[in-house]
């Protein structure tokens, strides 16, 4: 019978929080699905970074997880998956040598991570590609399969998207304890009538920018000025000062008549909780988003072109900001009447991404038997 030890990589540093990204509740996410499986009789964290630690707002002991070093992993695990944290390539060698197997499991879209280091000169964590048995990756980024494929030297398996709302949960818990609620209030009961609208992307790549969810605020305002109460672009700092930026900000009414604000990083419970009632997002081919999953389970507004959520939220195509600006007056005009309905179609979204959903149980369980019982291959070549 086969007993499976699972290792899965991260990198714990300074200050770091499970809202730091989306990485930390990733890697807890798919422990726990691991936890779930029959087979697998143990799993454990292979921390590369300098704490040894998960976040603070993480419990490790309730979750019987264990926090350990690549040291101590080479005896303590049959599979690892390279997730969270690059690690030693020797070290994978070795592990390979023995005959334990390695994943790449890819969260981050591939093809930027390939190049957009290069290009922009920004920080890479690009190790050796043939490190690696098999390469995991998700369906939105499925076309990247070809790529992955030539570049890693094995094969590339697609896997569920996963998340959970257990972190949001204990957010929304701590915020409430300090009076404020996350969940989308209508306009009678906010006392309002244009929506507070927040614009949550990072701002780190050309994939989520805040740039097409300016314009299709400003597209609103100008159908409607009682559409938009307050347009706040987070996490735009960085770039304030830019002349492309500052241009295209200047051009807007919304800038223009004081109602467009731009401000730092904030995790989407406290922001929503204290200043917004919709989100308007924009993605390139990066259309799994745990900020669309933490919207929908609000039940605020969601104005979004991903065609993974067309059924849910309020879709856009492409960058269709006109089609976006109609989309937003819409959920102004609907919402509240319809919101039964959008969260019995967000709930089917939360359901199917349930890393304890059977369907997502039995897909992770096949990967790792066939990973198991595939032949070991070289380590380098």
């Amino acid at each position: 019978m086969v007993s499976m030890r699972i290792g899965i990589s991260m990198a714990s540093y300074e200050g770091h929080s499970i809202w730091s990204n989306g990485m930390g509740q990733n890697i807890v996410f798919l422990a726990e699905l691991f936890q779930r499986l029959p087979f697998v009789s143990s799993v454990v964290l292979i921390d590369v970074g300098a704490l040894a630690a998960m976040p603070q707002d993480v419990d490790v002991a309730g979750k019987k997880l264990r926090v350990i070093d690549m040291r101590e992993a080479t005896d303590a695990v049959d599979v690892v998956i390279e997730l969270g944290g690059a690690l030693d390539v020797g070290w994978l060698d070795l592990m390979r040598a023995r005959g334990r197997k390695v994943v790449f499991y890819v969260v981050g879209q591939p093809y930027l991570g390939l190049v957009e280091p290069a290009v922009f000169g920004k920080p890479s964590h690009m190790s050796r590609p043939d490190r690696c048995d098999e390469v995991w990756l998700l369906s939105k980024d499925a076309p990247s399969t070809p790529i992955m494929r030539t570049l890693h030297r094995c094969d590339v398996f697609e896997v569920p998207y996963i998340w959970h709302p257990q972190f949001l949960q204990a957010r929304i818990a701590h915020v409430a304890q300090h009076g404020y609620h996350y969940g989308y209030r209508t306009r009678a009961e906010a006392g309002a009538q244009g929506l507070r609208v927040g614009l949550l992307e990072p701002n780190i790549s050309v994939q989520e920018t805040s740039a097409i969810p300016m314009l299709i605020c400003e597209e609103a305002y100008r159908a409607d000025s009682g559409s938009v109460a307050s347009m706040v672009a987070l996490n735009t700092l960085h770039m304030k000062e830019h002349p492309t930026l500052l241009h295209m900000a200047n051009a807007l009414d919304l800038v223009r008549d004081h109602r467009a604000l731009f401000e730092g990083r904030h995790d989407v419970v406290s922001f929503m909780a204290m200043h917004g009632d919709a989100i308007v997002s924009h993605q390139w081919a990066n259309d799994q988003n745990y900020l669309y999953l933490d919207a929908l389970y609000g039940g605020y507004p969601l104005v979004h072109n991903s065609p993974w959520l067309a059924d849910a939220g309020y879709y856009y195509p492409d960058f269709d900001v006109q089609e976006g600006a109609r989309q937003l007056l819409r959920a102004l005009r609907e919402h509240d009447a319809a919101l039964d309905d959008y969260r019995a179609r967000a709930a089917r979204v939360i359901e199917a991404v349930d890393p304890f959903n059977p369907a997502n149980l039995d897909a992770y369980a096949h990967r790792l038997m066939h990973l198991w019982n595939r032949p070991n291959r070289s380590a380098a070549r």
